[in-house]
């Protein structure tokens, strides 16, 4: 990966002015980072650009990462039933990720999820306020730490901060709440820790809901 003073970072690619569609067509040419290179395509976003609530995820995975749209796969359903869970219409909420492309560890056939590096986070942070901006949300959503340090511009421990509202650190200001990513719900073997998991981040979209008010 090439150090962060080789890295030209996204805003060279973020086009002023720009409308939601053509922001997303203009990712498409980012070389912001090295990601570009194994990556089978850009994952920009999907959702209303005029949705009242943003989420903010880590990066696509294998599945979004085919299918060219960010929580389409298992962590995806994780978050749409707790969506539902928690009232919350997913038609009206807007998916995106920190990072736009897929890092990962190539063993044999499989593709294994890596996380993403600060310097991925920060090269691609400006296509992130470029959305913000578009959209202009009354809530913000960061599913995990890498989209919490995405959006608040600051490492952040989860269990520290939840049920806090933050602030976004971009012009905005965007009310913010963070909760943990639905992935690490997956991950968890336990019956009685994966409910308590859920639990909390239904309970997290329901506190971000009520923000909307």
């Amino acid at each position: 990966m090439a150090e962060d003073g080789e890295r030209p970072g996204a805003e060279h690619w973020v086009p002023e002015g720009a409308a939601l569609d053509e922001l997303r067509g203009a990712a498409e040419e980012c070389r912001g980072c090295e990601l570009w290179r194994d990556a089978t395509q850009v994952v920009f976003s999907r959702g209303a650009g005029d949705a009242r609530m943003m989420l903010v995820g880590e990066q696509p995975g294998d599945r979004e990462d085919l299918e060219g749209e960010p929580f389409v796969g298992p962590a995806g359903h994780v978050l749409d039933e707790a969506l539902a869970a928690a009232g919350v219409d997913g038609e009206q909420v807007y998916r995106t990720n920190a990072v736009k492309h897929f890092r990962f560890e190539r063993r044999g056939k499989r593709r294994i999820h890596e996380k993403p590096a600060v310097g991925h986070v920060t090269a691609c942070r400006p296509w992130l306020e470029a959305e913000i901006a578009l959209v202009r949300p009354s809530v913000i959503v960061a599913l995990g730490a890498t989209a919490a340090r995405s959006v608040l511009g600051t490492a952040v421990k989860i269990g520290e901060v939840r049920g806090m509202v933050l602030e976004s650190a971009d012009p905005s200001a965007t009310p913010t709440v963070v909760t943990s990513h639905p992935s690490s719900i997956l991950r968890l073997r336990d019956h009685g820790d994966r409910q308590r998991a859920t639990d909390g981040l239904v309970a997290d979209l329901r506190r971000a809901a009520e923000l909307i008010g």
